[in-house]
């Protein structure tokens, strides 16, 4: 097989930067080792920052988006059993967010895909990448039980931290972060207790209120990294989240069926660089964030979005200056999220063994931000997401 742009991985990094690149006219195969409703099912992040909304809309892919996601005007801190409303479009200039799960947005952009673009091949095993160094890279992959190679001008690995990508860039520097807790998560049939995203800080750990649907809720519970999901009942868990939302006011948690129980860890990981000859890196091959500050699926989109201008800027002007700024281009954003998503997660998680010093700091910390219109634009600013490029 032969293309310009070969892509490994069908995450939304990947079915974006397809989908950018053919409305540019530049032709992709994408490589994926999961079936069609793995993908399709696969649950992650779930909060579009306004620049992720627009790539999608003017990307012909969110016409669905815009008539079933949840456009939110802000979020809700809660601690000291108070509430303060952050309003997002009061302090940024008219930005918002969009409830809207990474699901949908997969299963969106493999539509568009199947239907205009180029080959989508699932079940497709990336096996390596070999002459990334060269002009003529190429992906040894297996699908239907056969071996076979695509050839390309350029290959890029949206393939996940344990992907084979991100091990082909030789001299790759690391830096990362795990953290002492994870998050447990539920998906539970009952219609959400707030009509917007609840952060909240308790001595017994954070807690946070989102959701799907009108009708399907989503919250978590920060609990020790090591926390198997099953040792906890659904009523413990229920009756935790109440502990950790309570206020001094009449506000109550709705309870329903649990569909879904999980943990997930918390970690933040770059590498650095993001390029190796004709190979780049993309999303969490790239870059890992806790999922505090909702980052993770909105870096992804703006890296691609990044490599999408550059092949095109390639492919009308001869040049490989973006190309080659690729990476320095995208960290600068990379970096400020990472900032932004350590900040969100120290401020509203209970750190084990910390003093009665550092509560009253994440306390202090939080009036600050609920007294001062500064501090709240800049949590507001970083929320609805950071420049692309």
């Amino acid at each position: 097989m032969r293309t310009t742009v070969g892509i490994i991985g069908a995450g939304p990094a990947g079915l974006l930067l397809a989908r950018l690149l053919h409305n540019a006219g530049i032709d992709s195969v994408v490589l994926e080792s999961r079936d069609r409703a793995y993908v399709e099912r696969r649950q992650r992040a779930g909060i579009l920052e306004q620049g992720t909304v627009d790539v999608l809309r003017e990307a012909g892919a969110g016409e669905r988006m815009d008539r079933e996601g949840l456009r939110h005007d802000g979020i809700e801190l809660r601690f000291a059993r108070r509430r303060h409303r952050v309003d997002f479009p009061a302090l940024t200039g008219g930005r918002s967010v969009m409830v809207y799960a990474q699901t949908e947005v997969c299963k969106d952009l493999i539509a568009l895909q199947l239907e205009e673009g180029g080959p989508l091949l699932f079940e497709a095993e990336a096996l390596a990448v070999e002459g990334a160094g060269t002009d003529r890279p190429r992906v040894r992959f297996r699908h239907q039980g056969a071996e076979d190679v695509l050839e390309c001008d350029y290959v890029v690995g949206c393939d996940g931290y344990w992907g084979i990508a991100r091990a082909a860039v030789p001299d790759g520097r690391t830096f990362e972060r795990t953290y002492p807790f994870g998050w447990l998560g539920i998906l539970a049939d009952v219609a959400p207790s707030h009509d917007e995203l609840v952060y909240a800080r308790h001595e017994r750990g954070f807690a946070l209120l989102s959701m799907r649907s009108p009708s399907v809720s989503r919250l978590y519970l920060q609990v020790p990294a090591d926390t198997d999901a099953d040792s906890w009942s659904d009523e413990e868990i229920w009756d935790e989240l109440e502990r950790r939302f309570e206020t001094d006011d009449d506000w109550s948690l709705r309870r329903g069926p649990l569909t879904q129980k999980s943990v997930t860890p918390m970690r933040s990981y770059v590498h650095e660089p993001m390029r190796h000859g004709r190979l780049f890196l993309a999303g969490d091959a790239a870059h890992i964030v806790p999922p505090t500050g909702a980052k993770g699926l909105n870096l992804a989109v703006g890296d691609v979005v990044t490599l999408a201008r550059a092949l095109a800027h390639r492919t009308a002007t001869g040049s490989d200056a973006l190309l080659d700024a690729y990476s320095a281009t995208c960290l600068r954003r990379v970096w400020q999220a990472e900032r932004f998503s350590y900040d969100m997660t120290t401020l509203l998680h209970a750190a084990p063994g910390a003093t009665p010093f550092e509560d009253r700091l994440q306390v202090a910390r939080l009036d600050r931000i609920a007294s001062s219109r500064a501090a709240e634009t800049d949590l507001a600013e970083a929320y609805t997401g950071f420049p692309i490029g």
